[in-house]
């Protein structure tokens, strides 16, 4: 059918031919707006800032992982009566016992450590940790909170996903999502390795469902902590002719087969990468701090996990300086085991022990000293808790029906003590909390309604909590 032209050259259509020719275009905007609505319209840029749901506590939160599970009555949770009922056995002295992770039940087990209160506010800290004692008055010990799960993987997954199972997205992917990043240089969930990758792998800091632009960059410890940061071109211009040829062949697949977000994600992360290149190299170059403060860390220590640790401490707090909204720090190997002591309690809680204390108090100082600490989230806990009775003659299984975790910084209580175990330290009793609850009031630190923060995936709106989880407001100041 020929067409007669108008006067200005632009071919004439009848209502027909238009409504053929623009449906796409109708499609477009509808589904725009529909998208929009959704919450679904994603930005150019998926690590832009997005505004809070309510005025925010904190900026960031450093997530200190006690990979394997301290034992709660062998750090914050005095419990005088295992001395008493020390070498007895459980059945008579506690009663009905829950199946542990191997059944091998020993006698009632006292802490080999000494517990002394410290601080106005009287925390019961063992001298497992005389360095964070000192910063008892800026901690709120919880310790009656429990997991659902009492194996390695499965609760690592619950710590750090909400849920059991893998493939879910992690709690720094949630938030990255929810929030963005304030630094455009760096990615906003980073994870600092100090050798021990937790028992289910890297999905504890993966995107699942969501975009890929969320998931948790893992940075190696020492001087070269992320393959490839250094440029290999002789000039910065051969780099930059890649980088636009990359480019152009990026923005034709995009034009070729839509959006699709592993290819966005690839092509955002090059570009991220690319700035990380002039970004890492001097924000992990520790040389430019202090004798005194690198001291304060333990970075001359002789232990070789203090070092370690103090390293990632120290680099933890350069990155809350960067804007960086979740940091999670993994443990030192080399101390013969994580806090996973079936035997040889003593030794490996020891080990594990004078790995973090001192960077870890160092941490703290140096937060209020760069009044940093009432804008930072500071989080210490492990997957599950202890038993009060031995594994063996001197170790302890695996316990998620109670154990202790700390919180530190904007908007917590300082000094403040919150729920209990039973008189073994065996389970919790008054004020039972789950992880839900601890991810809950951490996103409400951040400006986040747990309950807002969806994607929809597998025709249901999904969230961090999924059906549960209650922030805990007693605990914030």
């Amino acid at each position: 059918m020929n067409i007669t032209p108008f006067a200005d050259g632009f071919p004439a259509m009848n209502r027909r031919q238009l409504l053929a020719r623009c449906a796409g275009g109708f499609g477009a905007v509808a589904a725009t707006a529909l998208l929009a609505e959704s919450g679904f319209a994603k930005s150019l840029n998926p690590l832009a800032p997005k505004e809070t749901h309510f005025p925010p506590r904190v900026k960031s939160i450093v997530f200190l992982y006690m990979d394997g599970g301290p034992s709660q009555i062998d750090t914050f949770d005095y419990k005088p009566l295992l001395e008493k009922h020390n070498g007895e056995d459980p059945r008579k002295a506690i009663g009905k016992l829950e199946p542990t992770q191997f059944n091998n039940i020993g006698k009632v087990l006292k802490s080999p450590w000494e517990f002394q209160r410290h601080g106005d506010s009287g925390h019961w800290i063992s001298s497992l940790f005389p360095q964070i004692a000192k910063h008892a008055d800026d901690l709120c010990v919880i310790k009656s909170m429990t997991s659902a799960f009492p194996e390695h993987t499965s609760a690592n997954y619950f710590l750090h996903t909400g849920s059991g199972l893998q493939g879910r997205p992690s709690m720094g992917a949630w938030i990255g999502y929810g929030l963005g990043s304030e630094s455009q240089n760096l990615p906003g969930f980073i994870v600092l390795n100090g050798g021990l990758i937790p028992p289910g792998g890297l999905d504890n800091f993966n995107s699942g469902f969501l975009p890929a632009s969320f998931q948790g960059s893992v940075l190696q410890s020492g001087a070269n902590p992320i393959a490839n940061i250094l440029p290999t071109e002789a000039k910065p211009l051969l780099q930059k002719q890649k980088l636009a040829f990359l480019q152009q062949l990026d923005e034709h697949t995009l034009q070729r087969v839509g959006r699709v977000d592993s290819i966005e994600a690839a092509i955002a992360n090059q570009e991220l990468a690319f700035r990380m290149q002039s970004t890492v190299p001097a924000l992990v170059d520790l040389s430019s701090e202090s004798a005194a403060t690198q001291e304060m860390y333990g970075m001359n220590a002789e232990w070789n996990g203090t070092k370690v640790y103090a390293r990632q401490c120290l680099l933890a707090r350069r990155l809350v300086e960067q804007g960086v909204r979740f940091i999670e720090l993994t443990c030192p190997s080399g101390n013969g085991d994580r806090w996973d002591q079936h035997s040889n309690l003593q030794d490996g809680h020891k080990k594990n022990a004078v790995s973090v204390d001192q960077p870890i108090a160092a941490l703290l100082t140096d937060l209020k000293q760069r009044g940093l600490f009432d804008e930072t989230l500071v989080v210490w806990t492990g997957e599950f808790g202890r038993t009060p009775f031995a594994q063996g003659g001197d170790g302890r299984d695996h316990n998620p029906f109670g154990f202790s975790m700390w919180m530190a910084g904007g908007g917590i209580r300082k000094g403040m003590s919150f729920g209990q175990t039973d008189d073994w330290g065996y389970k919790a009793i008054e004020n039972k909390l789950e992880i839900h609850d601890l991810h809950a009031t951490m996103l409400h630190l951040l400006g986040l309604d747990h309950t807002k923060i969806t994607f929809r995936f597998s025709s249901r709106e999904m969230r961090l909590t999924d059906v549960h989880g209650h922030v805990i407001h007693d605990i914030l100041s």
